[in-house]
């Protein structure tokens, strides 16, 4: 049997983002620890099945507290619940993202701001050749799941020491290379929402591949591992 992910998950969540202080929280603490047992539980699962086909070292789940020490919103608690899953091993990269709220779930997967050498290594590959990604971003259920890579993350023309004039200016500018797909909470508390979960992150798979081997190799193709 599939473990599902409960309404009253969503039904703590809005009530918190109406009454977001200590004492509230407090006060409903039981509610809230119900609620994460059953979210667990279906993190739970959904490791599992990633592990069907790929390899998950953690499940890392995000704090329901908020860090305010440098925020001007000081409200204590994220209204929203998120967990990734990172890939094992130095050959396997990218990562897996899930974010549950009323109105705004999503999965995302990729490279999130990747560090300075990996950014360096994906623009490069990018501005040499970039007929395999651009496969993998048109190909068909890939394009009809995500679209694109999200675009907000990105320099306003040109990364130092490339040409804004290249053809592959577009991929090039992104600081961040990942891919969204939003579930409607009709979808989310439905039976199949691991299995339909578990689908979309699979689609990733071509794009992690492709990654992988541009994050080990040099650009002669060299392993780095």
């Amino acid at each position: 049997m599939n473990p599902t992910i409960p309404k009253s998950a969503f039904d703590f969540l809005l009530k918190l983002k109406e009454n977001n202080n200590r004492e509230w929280m407090q006060e409903h603490k039981k509610e809230y620890l119900a609620n994460e047992k059953a979210l667990k539980e279906f993190y739970a699962a959904v490791e599992n099945g990633l592990n069907g086909t790929d390899e998950i070292a953690k499940t890392k789940i995000f704090r329901i507290n908020r860090d305010i020490r440098f925020s001007n919103d000081k409200t204590p608690y994220n209204v929203h619940r998120s967990v990734s899953f990172s890939r094992a091993g130095a050959h396997r990269r990218g990562g897996y993202y899930l974010r549950l709220e009323s109105g705004n779930s999503y999965m995302a997967g990729g490279f999130f701001e990747p560090n300075p050498a990996d950014l360096l290594r994906i623009r490069k590959e990018f501005e040499m050749d970039s007929s395999e990604i651009r496969k993998i971003l048109n190909q068909k259920d890939f394009k009809k799941a995500f679209g694109n890579f999200n675009q907000e993350y990105a320099v306003k023309t040109a990364p130092k020491g490339f040409s804004k004039e290249d053809e592959n200016i577009n991929l090039i500018r992104l600081k961040s290379f990942f891919v969204n797909h939003h579930f409607t909470d009709k979808e989310v508390f439905a039976t199949d929402f691991k299995d339909n979960l578990i689908h979309h992150y699979q689609l990733l798979r071509p794009f992690f591949n492709y990654m992988s081997d541009v994050l080990t190799t040099d650009l002669n193709g060299e392993s780095l591992l």
